[in-house]
Parts: C-alpha cells; structure tokens; sequence
C-alpha cells in the first residue's frame, strides 16, 4: 500500500477542512496543464512571516503515510500532522481580482493575520518584535 492509498480520514471539528468550489477548480487546472495526474495538493505551515507562522500550498505526487488526507471532488488534500494542529477548520479558497488570482486560507485558530494573508499567529503565540496588534501593515507584498 502506497501512502496515496491511505484511508481518507473521518472529518471531525478538530480535522475539518474546507476547500471552495473556486479552489478546486483552480487546483484541478494546474493538474491539468501541468500533466500531473495523481497529485495532491499539499497544504502546510511554516515559521517566519510577519505573523509568526505561515501558509504554504504544493502540488505533491507522493503523501506521507503521517499525512491527514481529505478528498474534494477528485482533488485530493494532504497536511502533515505538525501543520494539521493550526489548520484544523480551515477552508482554502481562490480568489481573482484586479491585481490577479491567489488561494487564500481563512483560518478560525488564527488571531491575527497580515495584510496579504500569508502569515498569521495562534492564540498563545507570541508575536513577532515589532507586529504586536497589527493586522494590515505587513512587508509580504
């Protein structure tokens, strides 16, 4: 058994993902033009930011046998463990406007979160030197 073949995890409050109809759309085009048939979409976090802690997405071939998995309509999503404990309850959407398109992770752990939403810090976290109370004013632009 492969790790891709792992049982799909039941969904509880603590587990739950969400991921928009825009934003599966938009994973199944780079799929799709890429040629990458069988990929997952890899969601994580990471520190640093101006939050503290941020959002990173990948298109993954092979999950970890660790890896929580969720399916959407054929699209596949895997977090690791780590990332799962601040990612529980979030929904992943895509959004365009003016100044382009991007996936964008409304998160309900996160208390505070910088201007573009790629950064974001959990209630008990401390802030970065510097950031405390900002939610607007970031440098990841």
């Amino acid at each position: 058994m492969t790790a891709m073949d792992l049982p799909i995890v039941e969904e509880t409050q603590e587990t739950e993902v969400h991921v928009t109809e825009a934003a599966l759309g938009r994973v199944r085009k780079l799929i799709d033009e890429r040629n990458l048939t069988g990929h997952a979409l890899r969601v994580f976090v990471s520190g640093g930011g101006c939050s503290g802690l941020q959002y990173g997405m990948a298109l993954e071939g092979q999950a970890r046998e660790t890896d929580r998995r969720f399916a959407f309509d054929g699209i596949q999503v895997v977090i690791d463990p780590l990332s799962m404990q601040y990612l529980g309850g979030i929904t992943i959407d895509y959004v365009e406007d003016l100044m382009g398109g991007g996936f964008r992770i409304e998160n309900p752990q996160a208390v505070a979160s910088c201007g573009c939403g790629h950064s974001f810090r959990t209630e008990g976290a401390s802030a970065p030197s510097g950031t405390e109370g900002e939610a607007g004013g970031c440098g990841c632009h």
